[in-house]
C-alpha cells in the first residue's frame, strides 16, 4: 500500500522565527483553508475508500546506564531509514509505520513493523554506546538533562520554542500530584520530549467521521486504563499515565491571566461533534493563534472550485500544534482523505503490548460507533473527559462512569469494565474484516494483563518498590530501567515479566 503522510505539514516549516506580517498571512490563509475544506467535504464521493490503519511510535534513546542519549540526528542518519524521523528532544526519534488495510491482518503487520523499527534504531544507537526503549516517560531522566540544549536543532522545533515563549512570557509550571507531588519549572519545550507515545491513525470516510470520532472519545478511557506505562517522572511517583498531565503542561502557552479565558492547546476537546469534521478544523483556527508559519503559493478555494484536491499545508501545519488527544487529520495524498488520530496511548512496553492496545482501541471505537448516538445522549461530554483523566491518573484502579449498560450510566472499576469490553471490541474487528488469527493472541494478552493487574505502569511501580529499600530511589529507578530494557528485548508481553524477589 502506498505510504501516506502523517497529515501534518510539519516539513513545511523552514524558519525558526516569524514577524507580524508572516502571522497575518498565516491567519488569512487558515480561514481560506477551512472554507475550502468545508466545500471539499461536501463533494460527493470525496474521501471514500476502505479503512486503513497507520501508526507513529516514539522512542527514547538511552545510553548504557539507561539515561538519555542526546544523539537523535546521528542515530537517524545511521538507520538510513525514511520511516525514522527526529522528534522535539535530542533523545527522541519517531518511527512512522506503513499504513495497511483494516481488513486482513493489520495488527500483525503493525506488530512486525514496530519490532523491525525498534531493532533498527537500537542497532544504530549501539554505535554510540546506547540503545532505544519504548516507554511512556523515562524513569532515569533528570532535570539537568532537559533545557534548551536538549531541543532538537531543527527549524520547526526552534520556532515552536520561540513562539510559545513569546506568547507565554513566564516559565512553564509543572504541577502533578500522585504518590509524590512534583512541582517544577522550565523555560523551553524540552519537557514535551520527556514523554513518548504510540499514535494510531484510522482512515474514515467523511460521512462516518462524526460517529467514529465521538466513539473514540468514549472508548479511549477504558483502553488507557489498561495501557498505562508512565508512572515516573523526575524521580517522582505520579500517575499511571503521567504523560497526559505532563504533555498538557509542558506546552501550555497561557500565562496565569490567559488561562482563565483561553482554551489549552492540549486537551480532550470541548464537546461532542455534531455535523462534520470541519467543526474540529474550524475550532482549532478560531481558538488558537498560529505557532508555526508556512504560507504556500496555493489558493485552496480556487483548487477546490476547479475540482482539484488542495494541499491545505497551512491548515495541516496549524493542526500539528493543536494537540487534542484524539485529533482530526486531513491528508491530500492519493486523492485525499480524513483520519482519526488516536494519540493517548503510551509507547511500550513491547510491540505485542502495543499491538494489543491498538486492537482494543480500534475494536472498541468501531463497536461504540455503531450506537454512538445512544451513548452521547446518555453521557455528557464532560463525563467522558473526566473518565479520560481518571484513567490516566489511576489506571486499572480507576472507577469509570460507564455508558455500556442498559441500566444507564453507572460507576464501574476500570478492571471490571475493561474485561466486559473485550468481547465487543473483538467482535467489531472481526466484523470489519480483520482475520480471527490476527486478534486471538492479542486479546489473550489483554485479558492476561487485566486479570493480573500488571500493566507497564504497575510493573515499574512494583519493581522500584522492591528495589528502593536497598538501593534508594535514584539507583532503584536506574536498576528498574535496565531490567525493563532487558525484559522488553525478550518481546514477551509485560504481564509475564518477572518481578524482583
Amino acid at each position: 500500500m502506498p505510504r501516506t503522510t502523517n497529515g501534518m505539514g510539519m516539513d513545511e516549516v523552514d524558519r525558526d522565527a516569524f514577524d507580524d506580517a508572516d502571522n497575518d498571512r498565516m491567519r488569512a490563509r487558515l480561514r481560506q483553508c477551512v472554507a475550502a475544506l468545508d466545500t471539499l467535504l461536501r463533494r460527493p464521493g470525496w474521501g471514500a475508500g476502505p479503512p486503513t490503519v497507520g501508526a507513529e511510535l516514539e522512542l527514547f534513546l538511552i545510553d548504557g546506564d539507561g539515561h538519555p542519549l542526546a544523539r537523535n540526528a546521528e542515530v537517524r542518519a545511521r538507520t538510513d531509514d525514511p520511516r525514522v524521523t527526529l522528534e522535539v528532544a535530542r533523545f527522541n526519534v519517531e518511527g512512522n509505520l506503513t499504513p495497511v488495510a483494516l481488513a486482513g491482518r493489520p495488527l500483525t503487520a503493525l506488530w512486525a513493523e514496530m519490532d523491525e523499527i525498534m531493532a533498527a534504531v537500537t542497532r544504530a544507537a549501539a554505535e554510540f554506546g546506547g540503545g532505544a526503549v519504548a516507554i511512556g516517560t523515562l524513569p532515569t531522566l533528570a532535570a539537568d538533562e532537559l533545557g534548551d540544549a536538549a531541543v532538537t536543532d531543527a527549524p520547526r522545533y526552534k520556532a515552536l520554542d520561540h513562539r510559545l515563549g513569546i506568547l507565554r512570557r513566564q516559565p512553564y509550571r509543572i504541577d502533578i500530584a500522585g504518590e509524590d507531588h512534583l512541582v517544577a519549572e522550565a523555560t523551553d519545550v524540552s519537557l514535551e520530549g520527556a514523554n513518548t507515545s504510540f499514535q494510531l491513525h484510522l482512515r474514515v470516510e467523511p460521512e462516518r467521521f462524526v460517529e467514529t470520532y465521538n466513539a473514540a472519545q468514549i472508548a479511549t478511557a477504558p483502553v488507557l486504563a489498561v495501557a498505562g506505562n508512565s508512572p515516573f517522572f523526575l524521580a517522582h511517583r505520579l500517575w499511571d499515565e503521567t504523560r497526559i498531565a505532563l504533555f498538557k503542561q509542558s506546552v501550555d502557552h497561557r500565562d496565569d491571566l490567559a488561562r482563565r479565558t483561553t482554551p489549552s492547546r492540549v486537551s480532550f476537546g470541548g464537546r461532542w461533534l455534531e455535523r462534520s469534521a470541519i467543526e474540529i478544523f474550524a475550532d482549532a483556527v478560531q481558538a488558537h493563534e498560529p505557532l508555526l508559519t508556512a504560507v504556500s503559493d496555493e489558493d485552496p478555494r480556487a483548487a477546490v472550485n476547479v475540482g482539484a484536491v488542495p494541499g491545505l499545508s497551512e491548515l495541516r501545519t496549524h493542526l500539528s500544534s493543536v494537540w487534542t488527544w484524539n485529533r482530526a487529520v486531513y491528508d491530500p495524498l492519493e486523492g485525499g482523505h480524513l483520519r482519526v488520530e488516536l494519540r493517548a496511548l503510551p509507547a511500550g512496553p513491547t510491540a505485542i503490548d502495543m499491538a494489543a492496545n491498538a486492537a482494543f482501541l480500534l475494536g472498541l471505537t468501531l463497536a461504540v460507533a455503531e450506537d454512538v448516538g445512544v451513548w452521547t445522549r446518555m453521557m455528557a461530554f464532560e463525563q467522558a473527559r473526566d473518565n479520560f483523566y481518571r484513567a490516566a491518573e489511576s489506571g486499572l484502579d480507576a472507577v469509570l462512569l460507564s455508558p455500556f449498560s442498559r441500566a444507564g450510566l453507572e460507576p464501574v472499576p476500570a478492571r471490571e469494565l475493561a474485561l466486559r469490553l473485550l468481547d465487543p471490541a473483538r467482535a467489531s474487528l472481526l466484523e470489519a474484516g480483520v482475520e480471527p488469527d490476527d486478534v486471538t493472541a492479542l486479546f489473550a494478552v489483554l485479558e492476561g494483563r487485566i486479570t493480573s493487574g500488571r500493566t507497564g505502569a504497575r510493573w515499574q511501580r512494583d519493581t522500584v518498590a522492591a528495589l528502593e529499600p536497598r538501593l534508594g530511589r535514584d539507583r532503584a529507578l536506574a536498576a528498574m530501567t535496565r531490567r525493563y530494557v532487558d525484559a522488553a528485548a525478550s518481546r514477551a508481553p509485560v504481564h509475564t515479566w518477572p518481578l524482583p524477589s
